[in-house]
């Protein structure tokens, strides 16, 4: 509320009222009320869409200007945005084309209102990215349904975030199980990005790197902590169970559509260059590159942190050992070497490394999904 005084006369807040659409109903009766957001210079076209929307249990937000609307996306959540095709200082294709170039705000669905008539008007509008168009004079009932329609499919993209955040809880719990890796998929996730970075990857495969350093090992769930800890060498029962882990971990992801670029890592990740890793016994370039890229990453992170088999290794004498390793087969032979290049530019030295804080990264991993739907 503090924001929208300061907003003073461009922005004005009223308070939702307290019937329940049935939509609302059908989703849960936990979900929180709707917050629609209506953009219009004029206070009257305002005043009338507040008349219509009022018998449903909805936070109704006002801007007058388009400037204003966009301040006040930066700091509330709203789930749908009700627009006026002609205002001042940015018109409302624009307006759309300004919503859905921003992460934050492109999967927030798009009202637009005119009272001019025209193919070509609803044309301009669906092109900047509108997902509806009504045209005057308006028709309550339209409008109170194409709201609940288009309110319905946003709650359902937002159910989707929240799959994908359980899921990524779950990874961290399987993380948190052991106090030697504390910060292991901050990490991973960080590195994976800069190497691919370096490779030249695209921002979709990059984005694949970043989640699959979370998602990795989700497999681990399952293993139970006799096998996952122990301290000497596993029997080759064990052995056998600690390997399913990769297998697992993509089934468990598998029924998220957006993650299906992460799955390929999650199950390659332990593959070898020269075919002796597993699941699959796969050989040289049949290794997906992203699960090489985060192989990579995971070595270097497992050889410079201290676990309950070993002391944490120098970075010099961490490279090494990955060298060693590439020259024996198994791993790429261009990927490590690179890397060591990478290493040798300073970038991987010291915690200042790592290219976002926490808090960043979590909005990364917030703002994933929307990243993959451009």
């Amino acid at each position: 509320m503090a924001v929208v005084k300061r907003l003073a006369n461009d922005v004005v807040s009223m308070q939702p009222e307290t019937h329940l659409p049935h939509w609302e109903n059908f989703l849960g009766d936990a979900a929180e009320t709707p917050t629609i957001l209506i953009v219009d210079d004029l206070d009257l076209n305002r005043h009338l869409l507040k008349a219509i929307l009022k018998t449903g249990s909805y936070r109704i937000l006002e801007a007058k200007r388009p400037s204003a609307a966009l301040k006040l996306l930066e700091q509330e959540k709203v789930d749908l945005v009700v627009l006026d095709m002609v205002m001042p200082g940015m018109s409302g294709p624009d307006f759309c084309r300004a919503l859905k170039a921003d992460r934050r705000t492109q999967l927030i669905p798009i009202l637009v209102i005119t009272g001019v008539q025209g193919a070509e008007n609803e044309i301009a509008g669906i092109e900047s990215g509108a997902d509806e168009f009504l045209v005057k004079p308006l028709l309550p009932a339209v409008v109170r349904t194409r709201v609940r329609g288009m309110l319905r499919s946003k709650a359902l993209i937002d159910s989707l975030d929240e799959a994908e955040t359980i899921l990524f809880a779950l990874a961290k719990s399987v993380e948190a199980r052991d106090s030697y890796t504390g910060m292991h998929c901050e990490r991973l996730a960080a590195l994976s990005v800069r190497l691919g970075e370096a490779l030249g990857l695209s921002g979709a495969e990059q984005l694949a790197l970043y989640r699959g350093g979370y998602l990795h090992d989700i497999g681990k769930v399952g293993i139970p902590d006799a096998i996952l800890f122990k301290t000497g060498l596993l029997t080759a029962e064990e052995w056998q169970v600690m390997r399913m882990h990769t297998i697992r971990g993509e089934e468990i992801c598998r029924p998220m559509k957006t993650l299906a670029p992460v799955l390929p890592i999650i199950r390659s990740h332990h593959e070898r260059w020269d075919g002796s890793g597993y699941p699959d016994g796969l050989e040289g370039d049949a290794i997906p590159l992203l699960a090489r890229i985060l192989q990579v990453a995971d070595i270097y992170d497992a050889l410079t942190t201290a676990r309950s088999y070993k002391p944490a290794f120098s970075h010099s004498h961490a490279l090494e050992i990955m060298l060693e390793e590439s020259q024996r087969g198994w791993r790429d032979p261009e990927l490590i070497p690179l890397f060591a290049e990478i290493a040798k530019q300073g970038v991987l030295a010291g915690d200042t490394a790592w290219p976002a804080t926490r808090a960043s990264m979590q909005e990364s991993l917030d703002n994933m999904r929307r990243e993959l739907s451009k």
